[in-house]
């Protein structure tokens, strides 16, 4: 349990940061416990709640939230939200897996490239 608790609090740090703590905390979860890749979705939301809340609050005290764009993003969020747990409980956890850890190498992919590309445009 441990391990659990500190890549809870590594995952806290990179919410806050707003990158995305899921990234981190679902292979954890996957790696480090017995639970399916739903039920490591699931708290993964659940834990999502609580952080989201104190970065959203420390966000609005130093003024870097744009509630203009956030709105109409967070009420289509909610239609995909719904639409993507409908989804994830109807496949079977080694698809779910997969399709999760292609996003996560897809996102790494565009990652680096987007470095290779910051790092020339920054050589001009």
């Amino acid at each position: 349990m441990m391990w659990v608790a500190l890549v809870g609090f590594c995952s806290g740090i990179i919410s806050g940061m707003g990158i995305g703590g899921g990234t981190i905390l679902i292979p954890a979860l996957l790696f480090f416990t017995d639970i399916t890749q739903q039920q490591a979705q699931g708290v993964n939301l659940i834990y999502f709640i609580p952080t989201a809340i104190t970065a959203l609050i420390t966000h609005q005290k130093k003024g870097t939230l744009d509630w203009k764009t956030a709105k109409p993003l967070a009420i289509m969020g909610l239609a995909g939200a719904a639409a993507g747990a409908f989804l994830a409980v109807s496949l079977k956890s080694e698809v779910l897996r997969k399709i999760f850890g292609g996003f996560l190498f897809l996102m790494g992919l565009s990652e680096i490239f987007k470095k290779k590309k910051e790092k020339k445009h920054a050589e001009r």
